[in-house]
């Protein structure tokens, strides 16, 4: 039976990525979306203009423009005036430390000075295989580093990587890289986070982490556990870190 499309009607041959009850706009955001997890658009490439991609989906530009409103909402694009939307990448400066949210209490302060003290291929627990979406024992890549701001080190880190995405990953690989470590996954995995969740607690710098961080055993550490995914929702980093707040403060903006 042949179907037709109205001028506001997304192309038959892609099936939307969202219930077709929700929003048109809904509906082309997540088709937007399929061709970002797919790679059909890397990070820092520019897409279609907004008549290019309403003339892919047949509909109207302004449903367009809307979905690319929210998509540019959410970091996922950046509008660059006079050049058009581009793909973004945790490269632009804007978006660079993001995810960062330990700010230093006066002034400006440098990036951090990267120690790598572990990164190896390990079988996740199934603490660590729960997080990831993984089965207990799979393999994950496993990375331990201090950061260090101002000659004093600041964050200790354990994260957690999946093995088959992250096949490769070596200690030379992160500490060589001058910029943020999620251009690193973006540039050499083709992994980009877009979103994170965060659950943080007050606790006690223990032996081994006190001597790390260069305080007393007991000092009052801030423990940030962060879950990042990459498009469609897809958990691919556990990151567990004390934070030293002698000198620094955790800073989130609430909207």
């Amino acid at each position: 039976m042949a179907s037709s499309h109205t001028a506001d009607s997304p192309a038959a041959a892609d099936p939307p990525a969202t219930p077709a009850f929700s929003p048109l706009y809904q509906q082309i955001k997540g088709l937007i979306l399929q061709s970002l997890e797919t790679g059909e658009w890397k990070p820092g490439e520019a897409i279609p203009s907004e008549m290019e991609l309403a003339a892919r989906f047949r509909v109207s530009q302004g449903t367009v423009r809307k979905a690319i409103d929210e998509l540019a909402a959410e970091n996922l694009v950046v509008r660059r005036q006079g050049k058009g939307t581009f793909v973004a990448t945790h490269t632009e400066q804007q978006v660079r430390y993001r995810f960062l949210k330990l700010v230093p209490d006066s002034g400006e302060e440098g990036p951090a000075q990267r120690r790598i003290l572990d990164c190896r291929r390990v079988r996740a627990n199934a603490d660590i295989a729960r997080a990831l979406a993984l089965r207990t024992g799979d393999a994950v890549m496993q990375v331990r580093r201090v950061l260090t701001f101002g000659a004093v080190p600041t964050i200790l880190e354990d994260i957690w990587l999946p093995g088959n995405a992250f096949k490769g990953l070596t200690a030379e690989q992160l500490a060589a890289h001058q910029g943020p470590t999620y251009a690193l996954f973006e540039l050499e995995f083709g992994v980009r986070m877009v979103r994170a969740e965060e659950k943080i607690r007050a606790v006690a710098a223990e032996t081994q982490q006190a001597g790390l961080l260069a305080v007393a055993e007991g000092a009052p550490l801030l423990s940030v556990e962060r879950l990042s995914f990459t498009y469609n929702d897809v958990p691919m980093e556990l990151r567990r870190g004390l934070y030293r707040t002698d000198s620094h403060h955790y800073r989130n903006e609430l909207s």
